[in-house]
């Protein structure tokens, strides 16, 4: 597939596009310095999450870990620990373990070329035409949704942009339109559009400053373009934890015991937990017993909560447990409770937290 752009009109949508981007670009904290430490944070943040969530991550973050000489000699936990809440944790290890490469094999400074860029672990096409776009200027084009989106629309292209022939030909009309001497502003502005004008449903077209070369608007397809994905099935998961408390008002964390996929507690510090099907008591305290060698004398019923990870809907049951004496075990940790937080865990152990403290 090739999506054909008429030459002569490409310096003036560039023209229209910059022009609209000085005037209305949001002051966002990123944007304050093109340090490309400070713009590699920002992109691995802003995957898959919100500006407004990353925001208050993001500066603390920063104030504690200023520059990559600072973040590549912290420790693993602290990392997570920063970054907990604001899920997709393999972005946090990953930004860790690439932190140490620049520091070990680039002089602490983030490559200048793609294909030292994307050697590092975590960075893939987009995050690497990104960060080297914006910090250096690099004429390299991106292509996120956002991108995908405003350019499929400017060309009227149909049908799942998804598909391996119709993104590549998108990647190429992004790199073939990129303003090569503002290659991080463009980048930028073309991300912005579609984020804050050429949304989804119900874009604002008459808001838009690349109106006029727009197919779709001339063809009314806009809100029809692009197609809808399709989304997987949902899935109900129920997951019982057990909060065991000892008489100091101390509880049980563990280091994933391996009785689920991961995914829900990311490997981090959680209570001890289970999915269950019908008796989640019983089963709850069969896996305690067997994981952690604790008998259970009474499991005390807490107020469930929800949580939804990807296409799993979650009920999360949390159980509390009075015991004499918390066991001491490979990869446990013991703490109380209102020092939780300064361990590294995930949105779904601070649900199962609340309702604790709800009840109480």
């Amino acid at each position: 597939m090739k999506i054909k752009f008429p030459p002569r009109s490409v310096a003036s949508l560039r023209k229209s596009l910059l022009a609209w981007f000085d005037h209305h670009r949001r002051a966002l904290p990123w944007r304050a310095s093109r340090d490309p430490y400070r713009v590699w944070i920002a992109e691995i943040m802003l995957q898959q999450t919100r500006i407004a969530a990353v925001i208050p991550y993001y500066d603390r973050f920063l104030k504690r870990f200023p520059t990559v000489q600072t973040l590549a000699s912290a420790r693993e936990d602290e990392v997570l620990r920063l970054w907990s809440g604001l899920g997709y944790y393999s972005r946090a290890r990953n930004l860790h373990r690439a932190a140490k490469e620049i520091e070990a094999k680039h002089a602490g400074a983030f490559p200048r070329t793609l294909n030292e860029a994307l050697a590092l672990p975590g960075i893939g096409s987009y995050t690497g035409a990104a960060v080297l776009s914006i910090a250096y200027d690099l004429p390299l084009a991106v292509l996120d949704g956002n991108v995908a989106r405003v350019l499929a629309r400017i060309a009227a292209v149909r049908g799942d942009l998804r598909q391996p022939r119709s993104w590549t030909a998108l990647g190429n009309m992004a790199q073939g339109l990129m303003a090569a001497e503002s290659a991080g502003d463009w980048n930028q502005a073309l991300m912005e559009l579609g984020e804050i004008i050429c949304t989804p449903r119900s874009p604002r077209c008459d808001e838009c400053p690349l109106a006029k070369f727009c197919s779709a608007q001339k063809l009314a397809l806009t809100e029809s373009i692009p197609a809808p994905r399709k989304k997987r099935a949902p899935v109900s998961i129920r997951i019982a934890a057990a909060i065991l408390r000892d008489p100091q008002d101390r509880v049980l964390l563990v280091r994933d015991p391996g009785a689920h996929d991961g995914v829900l507690f990311s490997r981090m510090w959680q209570f001890p937990a289970i999915e269950v099907a019908e008796h989640a008591q019983e089963e709850l305290a069969a896996h305690v017993s067997k994981t952690l060698r604790v008998k259970i004398v009474a499991l005390k019923e807490l107020p469930a909560a929800k949580h939804g990870v990807t296409y799993r809907n979650m009920a999360l049951l949390p159980f509390l447990a009075q015991v004499a004496v918390l066991p001491k075990l490979a990869r446990t940790r013991i703490l109380p409770i209102a020092r939780l937080g300064s361990v590294p865990i995930s949105s779904a152990t601070r649900k199962i937290a609340a309702a604790l403290a709800g009840a109480q």
